[in-house]
């Protein structure tokens, strides 16, 4: 096979990567504001079993997820996923997993804010809601995103973590390919495709950091 071939194979699976890629970052980042939000609650069952979950899902391969997702439901209930369902295994995994660690990143920027501009905002008629949402997270936002850049980077190679699961994304089409063609050739097509990956995305957070910077 060709090295044109191989690239245009690939990329057949691009698509499916950058599926797994903006739905994780669409489900996660909502949910590990809404985790993080538990977890600093003052009820301690609620805070408890919170900070359970994020030590449990921080601290197990997001592989041994993907597996327990994937089949759990088969040895709990009997019931085998179908090939077009392994999508969504796939997303509830990566969403589970990576909801934890943005839970941890947000709960370090708001726990970071001075207690003052909460006494200031109260001072000045701000509800609770409007305190958070309009002081406390803007500031919140710009604090944090370095750690979601790091994180969103990691994001796009642990996409490849889909091939556990035997789902056809940019990797496991590459190791399929080289296994066919005894061949390390389609590792580095796939190793260039996530560093351009990465180079898009460091290149887009940095844009967003220069936008929220206070002394531009």
């Amino acid at each position: 096979m060709t090295l044109t071939a191989m690239i245009a194979k690939m990329s057949e699976g691009l698509g499916r990567t950058c599926a797994i890629f903006f739905l994780t970052l669409l489900f996660s980042l909502p949910l590990g504001l809404l985790v993080a939000l538990m977890r600093m609650s003052k009820n301690k069952v609620l805070s408890s079993v919170t900070s359970a979950c994020i030590s449990v899902l921080r601290g197990t391969p997001l592989m041994l997820q993907l597996i327990a997702v994937a089949y759990g439901p088969f040895y709990l209930f009997g019931y085998t996923l179908l090939v077009k369902e392994k999508l969504l295994a796939i997303i509830i995994a990566f969403s589970l997993n990576y909801a934890a660690y943005f839970a941890e990143i947000y709960r370090g920027g708001i726990e970071s804010m001075p207690v003052g501009q909460y006494e200031a905002a109260h001072v000045l008629g701000y509800s609770k809601h409007q305190t958070f949402m309009r002081i406390i997270m803007p500031q919140v936002v710009k604090r944090i995103l370095p750690s979601v850049t790091n994180e969103v980077i990691t994001l796009v190679k642990d996409t490849s973590l889909a091939f556990t699961l035997a789902y056809m994304e940019m990797f496991s089409i590459g190791k399929q390919i080289a296994n066919s063609q005894s061949s390390f050739l389609p590792f580095v097509i796939a190793g260039v495709f996530y560093y351009v990956m990465n180079m898009i995305v460091a290149f887009v957070m940095s844009r967003c950091e220069k936008a929220l910077s206070y002394y531009r």
